[in-house]
């Protein structure tokens, strides 16, 4: 199935993609419905079900994680963290903002749609080509 043709449910919407590197590690990034990415995986996986099964583990339990707005390391832009119970980041923005205030809405918007995912029903339905990813339900 090609990837344009997998479509949201319930209103969410998005997409979990799984990505595989050059080195065969596996990588989430979340995209909207209109297909920007929307967030990214801050740890790669060896294998594509441990990938999936934790970013499903993050759509469940990420009320009171903590994360936030912070300055690029690397610009002088914005970009946004969300860690682990552990405190090591578990997702992140896929860019820089230019803006404080649009990289704080953005991590607003990630944070309500993890909500959303977490109280719908998430399911997963792999598809031949891994790097093609699973929707969200």
């Amino acid at each position: 199935m090609a990837a344009g043709d997998m479509g949201g449910a319930a209103g969410v919407g998005a997409r979990c993609r799984i990505d595989i590197d050059d080195e065969g590690f596996h990588s989430w990034r979340l995209t909207a419905q209109n297909g920007r990415t929307v967030a990214v995986g801050a740890t790669a996986y060896p294998d594509y079900g441990e990938c999936l099964r934790a970013f499903q583990r993050l759509c469940a339990g990420s009320e009171g994680l903590p994360g936030g707005v912070q300055h690029a390391a690397d610009s002088n832009g914005w970009v946004w963290r969300l860690r682990g119970a552990d405190g090591q980041p578990v997702a992140v923005s896929s860019r820089a903002y230019e803006r404080h205030s649009t990289c704080q809405t953005a991590y607003d918007r990630f944070r309500a749609l993890l909500s959303e995912i977490g109280a719908a029903e998430t399911s997963a339905h792999p598809t031949e080509d891994a790097s093609e990813g699973v929707e969200v339900r």
